[in-house]
């Protein structure tokens, strides 16, 4: 697992770094001590993981996971113990009170890899594809075929399906319903977004690395870094 340290005190890097030591799995790849380093230092690795204190200089760790376009699993290490709740509730593998104790990091990394082998191990296998599903939106009701359906949009717990001249909300999460997809036929954009690439009418260079792709009959999606260069690798460029 590649992890970033983000840690404004030197010393908790260094006693975290030392307390990591005994994990062979756990590769440090880089350390930042401020919001706006630490954004541009996920931007430009992809970690997998992040221990991630709570209070830094120009913002907390939570207004850090708000600005990314991909959020790596996070392990909260920190001396407050009044952002547990929250903590959990932005998916936290595990919230770690300093001083830390070596015990519970070592439990804390157990979850992390045990949630990687799940993760590397699930397959959506040919009788687990959606193919079509049903929809009911206030007093409006659907049986909506996915092929047909151009773009998926997370809000909140809900997607928003952008099929023909509707958009009814699902009462499904995007990462729960991005599991039963075909992916041979859908792409996550973005943190938020999901396309049908048979709907793609054309793709742009963007700032940064990004895409933007145009759907046929919808809006135009910017790609992130990170996914415009899955999207390239799978268009065979």
């Amino acid at each position: 697992m590649r992890a970033v340290i983000i840690e404004d005190e030197p010393l908790a890097r260094r006693e975290l770094r030392r307390l990591l030591a005994p994990h062979p799995t756990v590769e440090i790849i880089g350390e930042a001590a401020n919001v706006e380093d630490a954004k541009k230092l996920i931007e430009s690795t992809s970690p997998d993981l992040l221990f991630l204190d709570i209070h830094m200089p120009g913002g907390t760790g939570f207004d850090l996971l708000e600005q990314l376009e991909q959020v790596p699993a996070v392990i909260f290490t920190t001396a407050y113990d009044e952002h547990a709740v929250r903590a959990f509730e932005v998916d936290a593998i595990d919230y770690l009170l300093k001083p830390i104790e070596a015990d519970r990091l070592a439990a804390a990394i157990g979850r992390m890899e045990a949630a990687a082998a799940k993760k590397a191990s699930a397959t959506t296998s040919p009788q687990d594809i959606l193919e079509q599903i049903f929809v009911r939106d206030g007093e409006r009701c659907w049986f909506v075929p996915l092929h047909e359906v151009h773009l998926i949009a997370s809000e909140g717990n809900y997607v928003r399906l952008h099929w023909k001249d509707v958009k009814p909300l699902l009462g499904k999460s995007l990462v729960n319903l991005e599991l039963r997809l075909d992916p041979k036929r859908f792409f996550r954009a973005n943190r938020q977004q999901v396309i049908n690439i048979d709907f793609v009418d054309g793709v742009e260079m963007g700032v940064g690395g990004r895409l933007h792709i145009q759907l046929k009959g919808g809006p135009e999606i910017e790609v992130s870094r990170r996914q415009a260069r899955l999207f390239i690798e799978r268009a065979g460029g």
